[in-house]
């Protein structure tokens, strides 16, 4: 069974989302992409509209009969903008988001404007079609202890300025919010080529035969997902998750360092950095998430994954290369 046949017969409440409009950022993202071509895949009558910027990622993301089918339709431009759209909406997913690291350390107003101004535009979307529900994909960084000196934590204090925002519109203005904060995550279908995430280097370097080169010592532990895992949890958080509250989700296999992750891909070697944090390293930290409250709404992560463990989700990527 592929990773959309997964999702299309997991124990997701489908009920909730047949003759639903859905309106998705970040589509041409990896959990964007998975997400709207499980919706499809599942044939309940789901219509999507997604937001995207590159007309040329969008064609390199989704066969030209997803992108012509009357399900699926994509408007282009910047979620930082203003969104108008005429059509109701039943449910938004928010994951347009800067995902780079070097890119926090290099333009971090742009980094923390993106973030605020985005959900801002989704909120506003979900305030005026007065949507069944709104999920905001938010991350595990939240939970580190941040310098707020530190240009770095212009993503984690910029998450963690959208978590509130969401927050105070579930309780001002009723928007059925809800969030997801997603452990790092990966998968089949990642954009080897140009995603600059560690999974993706370290398979970037499998496909190329090379060695992987640390810069940090990669101490840092922390849960991972497998995007199937995401994803399901995504619509569970959706459709039976609690207005106003924030979920963990992780696959169920142990945390383990960036270190372990990359000698599942290959041979590492360390070249160590003077000065990490100004390359866009975040702080050597130990983040495991909790999926008890996720786990309590019903969802249920693949099975074949948790007995595998972390070796068999970069198996699953290194198959795909």
């Amino acid at each position: 069974m592929n990773d959309l046949e997964y999702i299309a017969n997991s124990n997701v409440p489908w009920e909730c989302f047949e003759n639903k409009t859905f309106f998705v950022t970040g589509a041409t993202g990896l959990l964007g992409s998975i997400l709207i071509k499980g919706l499809l895949a599942k044939k309940q009558n789901i219509r999507i509209i997604a937001l995207a910027r590159n007309k040329d990622k969008v064609a390199a993301n989704f066969k030209p009969a997803l992108i012509e089918s009357k399900e699926l339709s994509f408007i282009y431009g910047d979620v930082a903008e203003k969104l108008k759209i005429d059509e109701p909406i039943d449910y938004i997913v928010h994951g347009a988001n800067p995902t780079a690291s070097k890119e926090f350390v290099n333009h971090p107003v742009e980094t923390i404007k993106t973030i605020y101004n985005g959900t801002l535009n989704t909120l506003e979307l979900a305030r005026e079609k007065s949507v069944k529900g709104y999920l905001y994909l938010s991350s595990m960084e939240v939970y580190m202890n941040l310098d707020t000196t530190s240009v770095r934590n212009c993503y984690p204090e910029g998450k963690r300025l959208a978590e509130n925002l969401c927050t105070s519109y579930f309780y001002e203005y009723k928007v059925n919010t809800k969030i997801a904060r997603l452990a790092q995550t990966f998968g089949a279908g990642i954009d080897i080529e140009n995603d600059n995430r560690v999974f993706a280097q370290f398979a970037r370097c499998a496909k190329e035969k090379r060695d992987i080169v640390l810069r940090t010592k990669a101490d840092t532990v922390r849960s991972y997902c497998y995007t199937t895992d995401a994803v399901t949890a995504m619509l569970w958080i959706l459709a039976k998750g609690k207005g106003g509250d924030f979920y963990d989700v992780a696959s169920k296999v142990p945390p383990v360092s960036i270190r372990d992750m990359a000698e599942c891909f290959g041979k590492v070697v360390f070249d160590i950095a003077e000065n990490s944090e100004k390359l866009g390293y975040p702080p050597a930290a130990e983040i495991i998430l909790d999926t008890a409250k996720l786990e309590g709404l019903g969802w249920e992560p693949d099975r074949s994954i948790e007995k595998g463990g972390i070796k068999e989700m970069c198996g699953r990527v290194r198959g795909n290369l």
